[in-house]
């Protein structure tokens, strides 16, 4: 809503909608929490390109189960190795983003998000059809209500601000290039279960497998680099299906990262899109280097620590449990206060009950969510 109205970068689209007060500041901060997310999470994207160059190399084949445990290991720890893969997949979102919305966001997305979604059903069959998978898919959907409690309930409120990137200004972004004849209520929906529906094909690759081959599913971080190749090792042509799955998981970090960039790319190059190529770069360049420290801090600066946390983990923590919670408590009372209410009704032109719903939502609800997912962010 906020996005579509101002039709410019975050930080210009608060000061076109707000002029003369500070709820540009939201925008700005949005800029950087999206530039310091990248910088972490393309390390992790570095790694996925690690892995899965090995395992086109048929190098991840064959292997024990502990094979996996040191190798994830001696990769972390490969000064050399983290920063080379990071710059490389910063490199494949920075070529994307420089090719602009339509030639490089939209077709990049056209091209991945299906393939993803029919990769996705091919291993989850695989999976699902192994003998034992069925404890891992009850594992998955047979609740068990001891784990429903406040704290897992918070947990699961942080994870869905961190997946659809609430907070950061990604929404903002990519709807200021909306046209008017979009329906941001049928988007929003679409988001919101495309969401659910690749996170639950996710868990019926992953946990059938696990259980199957007697793993266990608590393995953090480990679930993908340690535990996921060596339950392929025990599969039929697993091999090739780990290649598979390494395309599929580059494409999705992929897709994340590039969110993450063209904020930071609009906000820097405002209205000036003859100049995007090279603020992609500029960006680009600065969240490699932003990234360094983190992508070392399982080596060569794993003794750095700040609130006893690796630099990794603390820009982790200052984005997921600080970070994004203001940043989406303020848009939610920017949508929710600063808007006139004929001005919400032109851009969702919905049934007066669901506006209302809405309304009362945005206003109170989610603000009080926020605030004690936020508290519970810094206290943990």
């Amino acid at each position: 809503m906020i996005g579509r109205r101002g039709q410019k970068d975050a930080v210009t689209s608060f000061k076109k909608q707000a002029p003369g007060t500070p709820w540009y500041l939201t925008g700005w901060l949005g800029f950087v929490l999206s530039a310091i997310i990248l910088s972490f999470y393309s390390v992790v994207g570095g790694w996925i390109l690690s892995y899965l160059i090995r395992s086109i190399g048929f190098k991840l084949s064959n292997s024990d189960d502990a094979f996996f445990g040191s190798l994830f290991n001696d990769l972390t720890m490969n000064t050399w190795e983290v920063i080379i893969a990071q710059g490389a997949f910063l490199l494949i979102c920075i070529l994307i983003i420089s090719s602009g919305i339509q030639n490089g966001i939209e077709k990049a997305s056209k091209w991945m998000m299906p393939i993803l979604f029919l990769f996705f059903i091919v291993l989850a069959i695989r999976s699902m059809t192994l003998d034992g998978a069925m404890t891992g898919i009850k594992f998955m959907f047979v609740p068990d209500w001891s784990y429903l409690t406040g704290d897992t309930l918070l947990k699961a409120l942080g994870q869905a601000f961190f997946s659809l990137s609430v907070g950061v200004a990604a929404m903002l972004t990519y709807a200021s290039y909306l046209k008017k004849e979009v329906k941001l209520g049928s988007s929003a929906m679409n988001v919101a279960w495309m969401n659910i529906g690749i996170s639950i094909l996710a868990g019926l690759v992953i946990f059938p497998a696990v259980f199957a081959l007697g793993f266990s599913p608590d393995q953090g971080p480990g679930l993908v680099f340690i535990i996921i190749p060596a339950v392929f090792q025990h599969i039929p042509f697993g091999a090739f299906f780990l290649i598979i799955f390494f395309i599929l998981l580059l494409f999705a970090t992929v897709t994340s990262a590039i969110a993450m960039l063209e904020i930071v790319v609009a906000t820097a190059m405002k209205d000036k899109f003859e100049k995007r190529k090279k603020y992609a770069w500029l960006c680009g360049l600065g969240i490699f280097i932003i990234g360094i420290p983190s992508a070392l801090s399982f080596g060569l600066l794993s003794d750095v620590k700040i609130l006893d946390r690796s630099i990794f983990d603390f820009a982790d923590y200052l984005t997921n449990s600080i970070g994004m919670p203001i940043g989406a408590l303020l848009f939610s009372l920017f949508a929710g206060y600063q808007l006139k209410r004929a001005e919400q009704i032109d851009e969702l032109p919905v049934k007066p009950w669901v506006f209302t719903i809405w309304r009362i939502a945005v206003r109170y609800v989610a603000p009080i969510a926020i605030i004690v997912v936020l508290y519970q962010g810094i206290k943990g």
